[in-house]
């Protein structure tokens, strides 16, 4: 299972600002994810892979059993 340390710098940063309540805590977190890995798989302009990595990763999230409480 992959942790916020595994992540990049990024990550880690926004992850912070969530915790600390700097950044907005979003709810639905699996919608947000969805929506950003739509947004990637769709931009043209980035490298196929990229946009295959989060296709698959959108894929894998609208197939599994996890239930967003939306």
């Amino acid at each position: 299972m992959m942790k916020v340390y595994d992540c990049c710098d990024l990550v880690r940063e926004r992850y912070a600002q969530i915790g600390s309540g700097d950044q907005a805590y979003v709810p639905q977190a699996i919608s947000c994810a969805l929506r950003a890995l739509n947004t990637i798989a769709s931009d043209e302009s980035l490298p196929q892979e990229i946009r295959e990595q989060a296709a698959f990763a959108a894929a894998n999230l609208f197939i599994s059993d996890f239930e967003d409480q939306s």
